[in-house]
């Protein structure tokens, strides 16, 4: 039975963006690209953002490489999905640095 925080669902999510890694034949750093710019083009929710942005982080990708995403898919998705997929991607980095904020400040009370 699942907890009430959730975990096991991000950790089915997580699971298979590995495994989407592992399948795909494309290199992990085009396949997180290809990845973010289908995020905008369903209008995915920060949660989904959180998750990516991660794994895009872990092969080498940086905040320019998934900008250059952004740039190049605004005159396809439009201007509107891609301000709102930026506006995501921040509301999930702000809840990645208040949970990595959070798990240092339990680290200093040990």
């Amino acid at each position: 039975m699942a907890d009430s925080n959730g975990a096991p669902v991000l950790d089915l999510l997580a699971q298979m963006t590995a495994d989407s890694l592992a399948a795909s034949t494309l290199d992990p750093e085009t396949l997180m690209l290809v990845r973010i710019a289908a995020l905008v083009a369903v209008d995915a929710p920060p949660v989904s953002y959180s998750l990516n942005i991660g794994a895009a982080s872990d092969v080498g990708l940086d905040a320019d490489a998934v900008r250059g995403v952004l740039l190049a898919i605004a005159p396809i998705v439009g201007t509107a999905r891609v301000a709102a997929a930026t506006g995501n991607i921040v509301q999930a980095l702000a809840v990645e640095i208040e949970l990595a904020a959070e798990a240092l400040a339990d680290l200093d009370d040990e």
